[in-house]
């Protein structure tokens, strides 16, 4: 029963129904947040980028704790599942309170309102998405099986990002309306709500025993994760490979209204994007099955930095927006592998801590996981607010609709071009030097069914070399559950 379970297209759909929300709200966000602050709201772009660079302070405490509340809650309906189930409504209402006009309200009541207001979102996003990446580790056990579902999970994913980025687009008619905004936060409040509940629903946990860990242990045990050379490269490519998208998400608007002066084709520029990464995905899903979870991003980025530079040459007004839409189109292709490439190897990052620690604790390893996330997007949208301010970005002529000085047009070209290809090189370099490929997954589920006593077996001189490669522990000091209570 539980293997027709795992075969099924069904269950791999209802787990990726969730990523709807985990893509769909980060595009909104990425694209729109700070384009509302600014235009709509008229808050310097400086101002506006370091709202969500704050909120990471929260993070820095919530994500750790939740974490450790999902490893040690019991529930009948499983420990994930059950904040699956509570958070859908949760992630609805706050993402809703982040698009809440405020027009007429002195700058610094706003800007108390949307930190406060971003709080909250980020706080309904870690109930729902810590368990949520916790959760595959816990359904299935194959690594093979474990990709197929976070493939499918990565077309929800992408489905959700289309989604949210067209029909923003649609809605958002002119990005200086701030009642706009509000009404696409409603209907994808509810949109994320339905997507949460489906994976409710449509999926399941194995039993285990409850980890009862203080608060006070739960932070160091949040940090001891880091130790694991394995899981220190994951975090790498997450933040750059992620920050890479964010950059372009982040900055189109601008790039298409500011620098192209055509704010009327945005839409078909973030459908582009958003589409061709769908495709990308679907290219990139096979290929990573026949070699490895690095190919995606060691194929997709090269691609991806030469089209962005070619950029260059259409950069400015009366620019081919054909050739612009072609090159975004294969830039798009080269984004979706590092989304393939990052939630592939994040399932399989508990089992390399569970070898050094001798303790299954996923719900940490996915809570610091979404902790580097928000960090990294929140530093996104801080740099992007800070270098459009450094390059002159004026939010008054933002907010009249005015066009901006000629040296702020190209220098808003210039961060949309070369920023990404900076963090493409740097995602390549640490996923090259990626230590864990299937075999090396096999070892390690190996050592550690040898440490639990279930295999009798004797690990050969190549299978020790393999997992202190792995895990950067010496083969002598793994399986202690020490390395999980001292930083």
């Amino acid at each position: 029963m539980n293997r027709n379970r795992e075969n099924s297209l069904l269950s791999k759909c209802a787990y990726g129904a969730a990523d709807i929300y985990g893509g769909g709200a980060f595009v909104i966000i990425g694209t729109f947040f700070t384009v509302f602050l600014t235009k709509a709201l008229g808050m310097p772009p400086a101002m506006a980028g370091s709202i969500p660079l704050i909120v990471k302070v929260w993070d820095a405490v919530t994500d750790p704790v939740m974490g450790n509340v999902t490893d040690r809650t019991r529930s009948r309906f499983g420990p994930k599942r059950f904040y699956l189930l509570i958070g859908s409504i949760i992630s609805a209402i706050t993402f809703i309170l982040m698009w809440v006009p405020l027009p007429q309200a002195e700058m610094w009541l706003k800007y108390i309102f949307y930190v406060l207001m971003y709080v909250l979102f980020s706080t309904g996003f870690t109930i729902v998405m810590v368990p949520y990446n916790a959760l595959l580790p816990d359904m299935v056990d194959d690594y093979t099986v474990r990709g197929r579902f976070t493939s499918v999970r990565m077309a929800f994913s992408a489905f959700g990002n289309i989604l949210a980025a067209l029909l923003s687009a649609l809605l958002i008619t002119k990005e200086t309306e701030a009642g706009r905004y509000l009404l696409v936060a409603i209907i994808f409040g509810v949109i994320f709500c339905i997507a949460i509940l489906l994976t409710f629903f449509g999926t399941w946990e194995k039993e285990k025993p409850v980890r009862k860990v203080s608060l006070k242990e739960s932070f160091v045990q949040s940090f001891t994760v880091y130790k694991n050379r394995c899981f220190r490269l994951f975090i790498a490519i997450f933040i750059f490979g992620q920050a890479a998208t964010d950059f372009v998400t982040g900055l189109a608007v601008y790039f298409v209204s500011d620098v192209l002066h055509s704010y009327g084709n945005f839409k078909l520029l973030m459908g582009v994007i958003l589409i061709s990464q769908f495709l990308g995905m679907l290219l990139f899903n096979p290929i990573m099955a026949k070699t490895n979870k690095k190919t995606p991003i060691l194929i997709g980025f090269p691609v991806r930095i030469a089209a962005t530079l070619a950029m260059l040459f259409f950069a400015h007004e009366g620019a081919s927006f054909i050739a612009i839409l072609a090159l975004t189109f294969i830039v798009g292709l080269g984004m979706a592998g590092s989304s393939v490439t990052i939630y592939a190897i994040l399932a399989d990052m508990a089992d390399v801590d569970e070898l050094i620690t001798s303790i299954n604790r996923p719900g940490i390893c996915s809570g610091m996981a979404t902790f580097i996330r928000k960090i990294c997007a929140g530093l996104s949208v801080f740099i992007i607010g800070l270098l459009l301010d450094l390059v002159g970005y004026d939010e008054v002529i933002a907010n009249a609709g005015g066009l901006q000085a000629p040296a702020t047009q190209t220098g808003i070209a210039y961060i949309y071009i070369f920023a990404p290809v900076l963090l493409c090189l740097i995602t390549i370099f640490f996923t090259w030097r990626f230590a864990m490929n299937k075999e090396e997954f096999e070892i390690i589920r190996r050592e550690i069914a040898r440490r639990k006593g279930e295999d009798p077996s004797a690990a050969t001189p190549e299978e020790i070399a393999v997992c202190e490669k792995v895990t950067g522990y010496a083969f002598d000091k793994l399986w202690n559950k020490e390395n999980a209570l001292k930083l």
